[in-house]
């Protein structure tokens, strides 16, 4: 089968750029066996370099863990774990989180809580935990609302759902469970339209309620992938990265339960792997954890987010032409490889390395080992099972869905490194024309790189191996198609981020409400004075937001609101106010901010519409300034 099959196929058809022309196999569901030859290729090129490899280094354990360690580390990083233990009775904050939570979000803390309960009953341990249901149920009652079951637990807000707490009309957040189902029947929505204002797994229960069976259209190997998209969100898109870190760890907590009710939902197991520490080198390029490498690098580039080695190596393979054929597939030649790395290795960070010399399979090659001997996986050992089990859940948007969710819980250097190595993915698959690299032989090449780690010993992939190379391919297909979907925060997620702002002053205790009472009475006074000093900015009328734009000539100006009012006109109006002596900023330099109110800030892209998003947080301030790095 091997022989001379490593020629690339020739795929001149435009309309298809994924080469659907060499899909000999009758199976849909399978990427056929030609086009998975370049996947064991790959392989063998890995055990071949391993082989001749410095010293082989140990191998990363992955601990199975004892019964409840799962659920009490899901419940610790999913912000919850005060639900347990000595802190329990500091849950006051977990109430205002699990009131935002949906239906399916709700059952998927209840499940893991329920089974923590019973193993710590089993080991006898002294601490009190709170029964699942009178967690629910406290939060309920507070509301004159007892969950009892017998109705899903669906999140209710006071009666009257448009009062804010002290009682005046504050903005509605539509958070998905009850109000959604009616949401989800009118929404006229096609099957490339990704649906971000509703939980992903709710989508999913209703889906499963509505049409039992129907469900499964195949993980879907077939060639031509969807033009999935998001339809267009008046108030603004939420990108990684846009939002403050206070926010982003809520964020966090809520991908990682969401992800959770989604995998309940649909029968796929989601287990975090956990890794047990061992030795790594602390300094050097290759083999050296991912964290450690971008602190010594931003000792020479400060503010660096991507390590330098890898931003060179992409450098140096762009430079050559991204039209050489073969690109990424073609190994470089295995002992000069080495002997680069070890090269590298001494004179990187001296600057004396000389490129001139590199070929540019061989940096390609680089690369590739760049990411195999990170200690561990880029993917990182918690969620590369999750990434793999993506291939198993039953449609291609759920698939999609559930890797919007796992980058969200990627580390945010290992998310940055991704991203960055994506874009170059998808710079070489530009070229196909010319390189013969299609979207599906740059994923059977690097699948291998990203997903075959050495840590989890070999085990993992002989059992089915074929299975999980093709779904493992698969996989990363789909990051590198949909990379720009990927790095979105969905807005039923943004929306209970702003829900647990707005609510959380109302459950704080005494003491902190009164330092933050103190903290607003000084700010009243300086605010005061200020106004003072500058009477036009006493009252804004209905309509109108006041901008403050403390980088540019024009500082501050009052802006009439209207229907089609967008943030990018704004920042326009702003940057066109030129005057000598302010150094010019670009307008891809500076950016919209609405900051305070509930939400902690967040960068607006520049089709927010204003009025729109003045409606969800009447009480921000809108600053104008340049993103911070």
């Amino acid at each position: 089968r091997r022989s001379g099959q490593y020629t690339m196929n020739h795929d001149h058809s435009k309309k298809i750029p994924d080469g659907a022309s060499f899909d000999r196999s009758g199976s849909q569901d399978s990427l056929d066996e030609l086009s998975m030859d370049d996947y064991w290729k790959e392989l063998e090129n890995i055990h071949e370099t391993r082989g001749n490899n410095h010293e082989e280094r140990v191998a990363l354990v992955v601990k199975e863990p004892d019964e409840g360690e799962l659920e009490e580390e899901w419940l610790k990083e999913a912000g919850l774990s005060n639900l347990f233990g000595e802190s329990s009775s500091d849950s006051l904050e977990s109430m205002v989180f699990l009131s935002t939570l949906t239906r399916t979000q709700k059952a998927a803390v209840e499940k893991r809580v329920e089974t923590l309960t019973q193993t710590m009953r089993k080991k006898n341990k002294q601490h009190q935990i709170p029964d699942v249901r009178d967690i629910f149920r406290l939060q309920n009652d507070s509301k004159g609302k007892v969950c009892d079951g017998s109705e899903p637990s669906a999140v209710r807000t006071s009666q009257n759902e448009n009062e804010a707490h002290d009682g005046t009309k504050g903005p509605k957040f539509s958070l998905g469970t009850d109000e959604q189902k009616s949401l989800l029947e009118d929404m006229p929505s096609s099957d490339t339209d990704i649906n971000l204002e509703i939980s992903f797994a709710e989508q999913a229960a209703n889906l499963k309620e509505s049409s039992v069976g129907k469900m499964y259209e195949g993980g879907g190997g077939d060639t031509l992938l969807p033009n999935f998209r998001l339809p267009k969100d008046k108030t603004g898109t939420t990108k990684i990265g846009d939002l403050a870190p206070q926010d982003m760890k809520k964020v966090y907590s809520l991908a990682l339960i969401e992800l959770t009710a989604l995998y309940d939902i649909l029968g796929t197991e989601f287990k975090q792997q956990k890794a047990v520490k061992i030795k790594t080198k602390d300094s050097g390029l290759f083999g050296v954890p991912l964290s450690l490498l971008l602190e010594q690098d931003q000792k020479k580039v400060p503010g660096t987010k991507i390590p330098l080695i890898f931003q060179k190596l992409i450098a140096q393979i762009e430079e050559t032409t991204l039209e050489t054929e073969g690109l990424l597939r073609i190994p470089g030649v295995v002992t000069r490889v080495k002997g680069l790395c070890q090269e590298l290795e001494a004179k990187f960070y001296e600057g004396t390395f000389n490129w001139e010399n590199v070929k540019q399979h061989d940096a390609a090659s680089l690369l590739k080992l760049f990411i195999r001997e990170l200690p561990q996986p880029l993917l990182t050992v918690e969620y590369l099972k999750a990434f793999q089990d993506v291939q198993n859940l039953p449609t291609r948007k759920q698939q999609l869905q559930a890797l919007n969710l796992l980058v969200i819980l990627l580390p945010e250097a290992n998310r940055d490194t991704l991203k960055v190595l994506l874009e170059f993915l998808q710079r070489v698959i530009d070229h196909r024309d010319k390189n013969k690299m299609t979207l599906k032989n740059v994923a059977m090449v690097m699948a291998p790189n990203l997903f075959t780690f050495h840590g989890f010993g070999s085990k993992t992939i002989e059992q089915s191996e074929f299975v999980m190379a093709a779904g493992t391919a698969n996989v990363m297909r789909f990051m590198i198609q949909y990379q720009k979907l990927l790095w979105t925060i969905p807005k039923f997620i943004v929306n209970q981020v702003r829900k647990q702002n707005a609510e959380s002053p109302k459950k704080e205790k005494k003491d902190k409400a009164v330092k933050k009472l103190l903290k607003k009475m000084a700010y009243d006074r300086e605010k005061h004075e200020k106004q003072e000093k500058t009477p036009n900015d006493t009252d804004v009328p209905q309509g109108v937001i006041r901008v403050q734009a403390p980088h540019l000539s024009k500082v501050s100006m009052a802006i009439q609101l209207t229907e089609e009012l967008k943030a990018g006109d704004i920042v326009a109006r702003f940057l066109s106010q030129k005057s000598g002596n302010v150094q010019t900023l670009k307008k891809e330099d500076v950016f919209l901010y609405e900051i305070g109110g509930n939400i902690g800030e967040r960068c607006l892209d520049d089709d927010t519409y204003m009025k729109d998003l003045y409606q969800l947080n009447p009480n921000a301030e809108w600053v104008i300034k340049p993103k911070q790095s």
